[in-house]
């Protein structure tokens, strides 16, 4: 399998080049030349698949012999070490737990199969490797996490000053070794931005050998497609169409699913939920792509104005709006709401969700509302573990949410960040200094 970049479909690329570099040189995001297709009989048969095996399979169709057969199976155990079940709330209704990982995010999945695969091909060529990587949230922790003690490589953590909750800064800023935590005076876009900019600087690349870690790794993405076949396998009744609702910020997780749904996963649609930073959901809507500041909001692991999967959700579709709206449908809410949200989904269902799981839940009953003559199979992507925003899940709900072993670990040690400024200069002059 060859990888291209969205802003050029005339050279190809390796698997392994795709992952190390992480954003093409043009600035594009790399694709996979085709998404291969299953066949039906797989998804017939999947009840009989572990999550492992599905992910395996999975796997092999993109990376093909990069990695060696054995070595593969290693990595996928390794990073697949933990569930992502489908909860029933309501009939027809299921909540997909993707909090159960070693930070209690989604972006452990991505982030752990990405590091090992990375960590394989440092040290395959014997080379030190360093990771940029922005978080508006919950990044940050899962890749810190997942890369931690990796021979060769250094990972420099990029976020928002005062932007991420308290406990989300510990989890990043408390771990050291290969692990630095810079602390920008600016917003997740400022972080994005300067990221991006440091891959594009041929003095700094030159200097050092830089990648990624954000969603725009393929290596990041590739993963996140598997918990939507380990969720659809988990389905009792697949009689009905199945509609996942994703609560969406820079679009890695619903392109993730997307490209499910392209390998032949029979989802009918997908919901991007977003909250007021609402790019995506205007795009849906008026086919315009406006990006702009992101704003501060409760749901901030979605805080982001410029999303910079579009490129793929766009490619996949050959440019094609209509297209993305026949599988899309996009809806936008407020803090206010997101609250609503929360205290309606333990009042009706004796469930705690945390505020990206609400605008996902509020997303899926637009949507069910106004296709109220179908039935569906309703599946919400629960990306985040409540006891991560605490306060405000306590404050509307008035329970105490316990805060599980792994998370309390981090929230007694100390805070180490780099202070920087959001202009590129400052950070540039710090990694020179490396």
């Amino acid at each position: 399998m060859k990888y291209y970049s969205t802003n050029s479909k005339n050279k190809l690329f390796s698997f392994e080049q795709a992952v190390m570099k992480g954003l093409a040189d043009d600035g594009g995001l790399f694709m996979p030349e085709f998404i291969p297709k299953f066949p039906r009989e797989f998804f017939e048969s999947i009840e009989n698949k572990s999550f492992v095996e599905i992910a395996l399979e999975v796997s092999k169709y993109f990376i093909e012999d990069e990695i060696p057969q054995a070595k593969l199976e290693e990595i996928v155990t390794e990073a697949i070490s933990f569930p992502a079940p489908i909860v029933e709330i309501d009939k027809n209704l299921f909540v997909l737990e993707l909090f159960h990982g070693p930070t209690l995010a989604f972006k452990d999945f991505g982030a752990r199969f990405m590091a090992k695969t990375m960590g394989y091909f440092a040290q395959k060529e014997n080379s030190h490797l360093n990771i940029l990587v922005a978080t508006s949230g919950d990044t940050g922790s899962a890749v810190a996490n997942g890369f931690y003690n990796t021979p060769g490589i250094s990972v420099y953590i990029l976020y928002p000053k005062g932007k991420v909750s308290k406990i989300q800064e510990q989890q990043l800023t408390t771990l050291d070794k290969n692990i630095t935590a810079l602390e920008i005076d600016g917003t997740f876009d400022d972080c994005q931005r300067l990221v991006k900019s440091a891959f594009v600087d041929s003095e700094l690349t030159s200097k050092l050998n830089l990648s990624s870690a954000n969603s725009i790794n393929i290596a990041r993405l590739l993963p996140q497609s598997f918990y939507y076949m380990e969720a659809y396998k988990q389905i009792p009744d697949k009689t009905h169409p199945v509609v996942f609702s994703v609560p969406s910020g820079n679009l890695g997780n619903i392109t993730a699913g997307l490209l499910a749904k392209k390998m032949g996963l029979p989802i009918h649609k997908f919901i991007g939920a977003t909250n007021k930073n609402d790019v995506f959901t205007e795009f849906i809507q008026s086919g315009n792509f406006n990006p702009r500041a992101s704003v501060q909001t409760l749901s901030n692991a979605m805080d982001v104005g410029n999303p910079s999967n579009l490129a793929r959700i766009v490619d996949l579709y050959s440019n094609s709006v209509s297209e993305i709206r026949n599988d899309i449908y996009s809806a936008t809410f407020s803090d206010e709401q997101t609250r609503e949200a929360i205290k309606d989904v333990f009042e009706k269902n004796n469930y705690v969700i945390d505020p990206h799981g609400a605008v996902g839940y509020s997303a899926l009953e637009k949507f069910l509302k106004g296709n109220s003559t179908e039935k569906f199979t309703s599946i919400v992507l629960e990306t985040a573990h409540p006891a991560k925003f605490k306060d405000v899940v306590e404050e509307e709900l008035n329970i105490n949410v316990e805060i599980p072993e792994r998370l309390a670990a981090c929230l007694t040690k100390e805070k180490r960040a780099v202070s920087l400024s959001s202009d590129y200069n400052s950070l540039k002059e710090y990694l020179f200094a490396l």
